[in-house]
């Protein structure tokens, strides 16, 4: 029974340690907006 408890013990660990840099890059990466072109060939204009 002590090894199940230390195994959720560190897989909590490793959970929060995620959750932690999930919210550290909401928090502070901003996205930078950009305009995006794509051309197209004609001949898949005309089907």
């Amino acid at each position: 029974m002590p090894s199940l408890i230390r195994f959720l013990f560190v897989v909590g660990i490793l959970v929060g340690l995620v959750w932690g840099g999930m919210l550290a890059l909401v928090a502070f990466v901003e996205p930078q907006p950009r305009e995006m072109t794509q051309t197209i060939p004609p001949n898949r204009l005309n089907r």
